[in-house]
């Protein structure tokens, strides 16, 4: 398709949807029909991660087509003709699908964003049998670092992202706060979570003017399946 027929059918596309009565209706139903198929196939690509299928995603799918069907007809004006209409319309059912399967496993589990459950954590750590106590301990002084350095806001998001696994879009919603803010409050909580863990031995202590190298306990929570809960020989 050249750019005249490109720029014609953006055109009808725009006409029709911005119409009333039966030529709305019409161009909704076939759009919507595009965008179902769409949403399908991103719902689909994304299950096998989050162990879904069947009557789960088709829902997924029919509520995510019907939303962005609503967004995009009210941002008809937002169209500025530089792509196909329809690529553009279907970067709205693809992040709809995005967002309502990120949201899905939490809510469909029940997990409750505050709840403390630390075994989650520990069931993490791919170790052999001899090094399970351990581990343990680490996770233990982890909880125990949480619970007497941290403050409650600071508490509730690390244990929601970290123990919980709940997205922080999500959580951003539930709490009424935006992603950076709490982004914000959990770089403050590693940095506190950071210095009980060197006190405990778990992580060398690093001096201004000679950097040791990174261990992965350092990235606290953004990566707490890979965390050091080996004591460090000081």
């Amino acid at each position: 398709m050249d750019d005249l027929q490109i720029a014609h059918e953006n055109r009808r596309w725009l006409c029709s949807l911005g119409a009333t009565g039966s030529v709305r209706e019409t161009a909704c139903e076939e759009l919507y029909s595009l965008l179902l198929r769409v949403a399908r196939s991103e719902a689909a690509r994304r299950a096998s991660s989050l162990h879904m299928s069947g009557p789960e995603l088709e829902d997924i799918a029919h509520q995510a087509a019907s939303d962005a069907l609503m967004a995009i007809s009210q941002r008809l004006d937002r169209f500025r003709g530089e792509s196909r209409f329809t690529t553009w319309a279907c970067k709205f059912v693809i992040f709809d699908v995005a967002t309502k399967m990120n949201r899905h496993p939490w809510r469909r589990h029940d997990v409750p964003y505050e709840q403390e459950d630390w075994s989650r954590l520990a069931t993490r750590f791919q170790v052999a049998p001899e090094d399970e106590v351990q581990a343990s301990e680490f996770v233990e002084t982890v909880s125990t670092a949480v619970e007497e350095c941290l403050s409650e806001r600071q508490r509730t998001v690390f244990v929601a992202t970290v123990v919980n696994d709940v997205p922080m879009e999500t959580l951003a919603e539930e709490l009424g706060s935006t992603r950076n803010a709490l982004y914000k409050v959990l770089f403050d909580a590693r940095k506190k979570l950071r210095a009980a863990l060197v006190t405990a031995g778990y992580l060398p202590e690093i001096h201004p003017a000679r950097r040791a190298p990174q261990s992965p306990a350092q990235h606290l929570p953004a990566s707490s399946a890979n965390l050091n809960w080996t004591k460090s020989s000081r």
